[in-house]
């Protein structure tokens, strides 16, 4: 009876070595990939941290709501229009009125 429980043991023993010999190279292969990725990276540009606040918020819907503005007259031209001088000078107006919208539609006051 012993012996047959220190051969299950035995058995037991080295699966659980086999499964941790596996899982000491996935982490070696991890942390290879992972070496390589940081090297790449650490190279590249870090993106600027964009603004968080309630007054970045209220900006980036403005901008939203004007850039949405601008492009629902874009496609409007482009669907009634069908000459393309009329559509690009349609682009060309939208494109030089942005600044004077946003200006007279979110002023700060």
């Amino acid at each position: 009876m012993s012996k047959e429980r220190a051969q299950r043991r035995a058995e037991r023993e080295r699966e659980a070595a086999v499964l941790a010999a596996a899982r000491a190279a996935a982490a070696e292969r991890k942390e290879r990939r992972d070496a390589r990725v940081r090297a790449v990276t650490d190279r590249l540009p870090r993106p600027p941290r964009r603004p968080s606040g309630l007054l970045a918020q209220r900006r980036r819907r403005q901008n939203g709501a004007l850039v949405a503005a601008l492009l629902a007259f874009n496609v409007l031209a482009w669907i009634f229009f069908g000459e393309w001088e009329i559509r690009l000078a349609a682009f060309v107006v939208s494109v030089l009125a942005a600044p004077v919208l946003h200006t007279m539609l979110f002023r700060r006051t």
